[in-house]
């Protein structure tokens, strides 16, 4: 179960437009907060709330050189997001591809059974 709450506090983090924009900043580069907040149209403090956010999802870590606190982008949690989504993507394409044979198998059952349609066909 500490994988599932681990995995819901990244999503829960992530479910912000402003903390995917920190994030998709320091998957460039480390950063302070002051470097964070530059494109951003919130206060220092607010950027400081969401990196505190980010940080108890794991998703980066800070440390400090002297005066500075840079923030650092841990990749493992988004890695294990992603292969979370990735079992559900390969289950609804395993889903549609049956979907697909199905409706081919029903496609060809009809045209075999309705000898007219194919007579509809020709004449467009």
């Amino acid at each position: 179960m500490v994988a599932t709450d681990q995995l819901s506090a990244v999503f829960a983090a992530l479910a912000d437009p402003t903390r995917r924009a920190i994030i998709a900043t320091l998957a460039t580069r480390d950063a302070t907060v002051t470097e964070l907040t530059a494109p951003l149209s919130i206060s220092m403090p607010a950027v400081s709330r969401h990196l505190k956010v980010l940080e108890r999802a794991a998703l980066i870590s800070r440390s400090r050189s002297g005066k500075w606190r840079a923030s650092h982008l841990e990749a493992a949690p988004l890695r294990e997001a992603a292969d979370w989504i990735e079992e559900y993507r390969r289950l609804w394409d395993s889903s549609l591809t049956r979907l697909d044979v199905h409706l081919a198998a029903m496609q060809a059952a009809e045209r075999a059974t309705d000898p007219a349609s194919d007579d509809d066909q020709e004449r467009e």
